[in-house]
C-alpha cells in the first residue's frame, strides 16, 4: 500500500520545475501590476497606443497583484490562476483588436501555460483533476 501511495507522487526535479515555471509566471505578473500601479510614461503610452484609458491602468494594476496574491497561496492557487488566466485572455483580445504582431498576443498564452504548467507539476490537486488519479 505504501509503496503504491510513494509511486504516485512527484519527483523532487518534477516539483522544483513546477516552482520555476511558477516562479517565472509570478515574477513576471508582480512586476507587470506593479508597472501599472506605479504608471511610469511607458505605461501611460503603450496604454494609448492599445486605445485603453490610462485611468484604469491603477485599477487593473491592483486586480492583477490580488490575483496573484490568491495564486501563492495553496489554498486559493486554483482560484488564483483561473482568474490570471482571464486577465492574460484580456490582455490577448487588446492585443489584437490594436492589431499587434504575433508576440505581444502569444505572450500572454506563454505566460499562462508556464503559469498553469507549474501548478500542475507542483500541486497533486490540480494533477489528479488533470490526470484523472491521485
Amino acid at each position: 500500500m505504501q509503496s503504491s501511495a510513494l509511486s504516485t507522487q512527484p519527483s523532487k526535479a518534477i516539483v522544483w520545475t513546477g516552482r520555476v515555471f511558477t516562479a517565472l509566471s509570478t515574477l513576471f505578473m508582480i512586476f507587470d501590476g506593479v508597472i501599472h500601479v506605479a504608471k511610469p510614461a511607458v505605461v501611460t503610452q503603450a496604454f494609448a497606443e492599445l486605445g485603453v484609458p490610462a485611468e484604469l491602468s491603477v485599477t487593473i494594476g491592483v486586480i492583477e497583484l490580488a490575483c496573484v496574491a490568491l495564486l501563492l497561496v495553496r489554498r486559493t492557487s486554483f482560484l488564483g490562476a483561473l482568474l490570471l488566466t482571464a486577465y492574460l485572455g484580456g490582455a490577448t483580445a487588446i492585443q489584437v483588436r490594436a492589431g499587434a504582431g504575433a508576440f505581444p498576443v502569444l505572450f500572454p498564452a506563454i505566460i499562462a501555460t508556464l503559469m498553469w504548467g507549474g501548478l500542475l507539476l507542483r500541486d497533486p490537486r490540480i494533477r489528479s483533476l488533470v490526470v484523472g488519479r491521485e
